[in-house]
């Protein structure tokens, strides 16, 4: 993307962005424990990036209202509609895989 303008380029990363979180509250059945184990990141490390870059640009808005952003509801509403226990294999293998996180 070198030859695109910074403008052109940050609009098309944002709408990537805004496609991955779509793509995220569609998919409830993946669970954040599964993201981290796979990817190293989840939906609250979404939401903590975007606090982040708020906080960096001056922009006032809560841990609360992003993680709302990020979820497309509460975040206490998503844990308990969709937030499952993990297993003993889910928290053996996030334990092997913290040192990559």
């Amino acid at each position: 993307m070198k030859d695109l303008d910074a403008t052109t380029c940050t609009e098309l990363e944002a709408a990537a962005f805004r496609r991955l979180l779509e793509h995220l509250r569609e998919r409830t059945d993946v669970q954040n424990i599964d993201l981290m184990n796979l990817a190293g990141f989840c939906r609250n490390c979404l939401s903590n990036w975007l606090k982040d870059a708020a906080d960096a640009k001056g922009v006032a808005l809560s841990k609360e209202e992003i993680r709302a952003y990020v979820y497309g509801m509460p975040y206490e509403e998503w844990k308990e509609r969709y937030q499952k226990e993990a297993s003993p294999s889910q928290l053996k293998n996030f334990e092997e895989s913290k040192p990559e996180h």
